[in-house]
């Protein structure tokens, strides 16, 4: 997956005004598709989406909210488009003979948790997954039609919010603001405010949720202080060598990858010759990992694998907003 272009992240303009014609043209388009009436599954659907291309923190909020559905007692499946997997489905995820390259890494992830099924045709997912679990949890697919979704979660990286307002090309909007915000009904805002949040927040009408991104205690502790190489192929890398910094290891080289890059040998033998030339320690995220096992599994003995969850506040008003939802 190529990287976003920076000037989507800068106020608009000369190249953003080029592509206006384009952006209104493809907002148009995206805003009547998101009208279509999506078909209704047997059991509860509920959608992690965004509002614009790139990463903002589905994975880690279909997460969250799967472990808390847990704990009351449901049954929860997840439905992932594969992106990356040459498999089309609908299949369920098995850890155990699946590579990133069959199903795609972040389904991988998924599957950890609960089951996890994976599928190009989204109808034809959720159909198959209803026999797989009590509630479906899409990770993806707020602006696809074809299902009905009892409640949509939208969620929204404060580091970038909606970048320069435009649509696709012009901008990183996956379809107008009041399309999507039409068809959602919550936001979860995750990271640390900035200058533009308090006002980007009131314009959201609906209930808004503020989460971060917190590395696994014992894993982060084991770095404070270390002068680590991180280097991260995710949606927005500097997310994740913002939570190490936090934690209290010292960056001293951090290197971005495209999200859902796949590393070859050389690029890992790569980091791990520099990180030892430098005395540092090589530092990744766990999406990443699943990648680098299947082509260099001695890595992950020199590379240290820190995970990340999200910490919901409010959750329990969350999670029982939800099921309202789901009734």
């Amino acid at each position: 997956m190529l990287r976003a272009p920076e000037f989507w992240w800068r106020p608009q303009g000369l190249l953003a005004l080029s592509l206006a014609p384009l952006a209104v043209l493809y907002g148009w388009v995206a805003a009547a598709r998101m009208k279509r009436v999506g078909e209704k599954i047997n059991v509860p659907v509920i959608c992690i989406g965004n509002l614009i291309a790139g990463g903002a923190g589905k994975t880690p909020t279909a997460i969250a909210l799967a472990k808390a559905l847990q704990a009351l007692g449901k049954n929860p499946v997840f439905l992932s488009r594969g992106y990356g997997g040459r498999l089309a489905g609908p299949l369920v995820v098995d850890r155990a003979t699946h590579s990133s390259k069959d199903v795609g890494d972040e389904p991988l992830l998924l599957a950890k948790i609960a089951p996890t099924i994976i599928a190009q045709d989204r109808l034809a997912g959720a159909r198959f997954a209803a026999g797989h679990g009590d509630i479906i949890i899409m990770d993806d697919g707020f602006q696809n039609p074809a299902v009905h979704k009892d409640c949509s979660i939208v969620v929204v990286d404060t580091g970038q919010l909606i970048g320069n307002g435009w649509c696709l090309p012009a901008g990183p909007l996956r379809a107008p603001m009041k399309a999507q915000w039409a068809k959602a009904d919550l936001c979860v805002l995750i990271g640390e405010d900035h200058d533009d949040t308090e006002a980007f927040i009131n314009q959201i009408p609906m209930p808004v949720y503020r989460g971060r991104l917190v590395p696994e205690a014992s894993q982060a502790n084991a770095l404070k202080a270390l002068n680590v190489f991180a280097f991260a192929g995710i949606g927005r890398p500097d997310k994740f060598f913002n939570t190490l910094e936090e934690a209290g290891a010292v960056l001293a080289e951090k290197r971005s990858y495209a999200d859902h890059y796949r590393y070859t040998a050389d690029d890992i033998a790569s980091i791990i010759s520099e990180a030892s030339a430098k005395l540092l320690i090589p530092v990744t995220t766990a999406k990443d990992a699943v990648k680098i096992a299947e082509v260099s599994p001695d890595a992950l003995n020199t590379i240290r694998v820190v995970d990340v969850r999200l910490h919901i506040e409010d959750m329990d008003e969350l999670i029982s907003t939800v099921i309202k939802k789901n009734r």
